[in-house]
């Protein structure tokens, strides 16, 4: 899981750089909240890109 996390937040920098959860259970609700950010960020580009086409 530990390095499940570290690639996951290497991958899509929405990671925090002054913490570190220690848990596993920390680790995986990080992980998802970062890939959620990840395609919020990539659905409204996506939608701003076919508004303008």
């Amino acid at each position: 899981m530990d390095y499940l996390y570290v690639s996951v937040t290497n991958s899509t920098a929405f990671s925090p750089t002054d913490t570190m959860p220690l848990s596993t259970r920390a680790k995986v609700l990080m992980s998802v909240e970062s890939i959620a950010a990840l395609l919020t960020s990539l659905l409204v580009i996506a939608r701003a890109v076919s508004v303008l086409h």
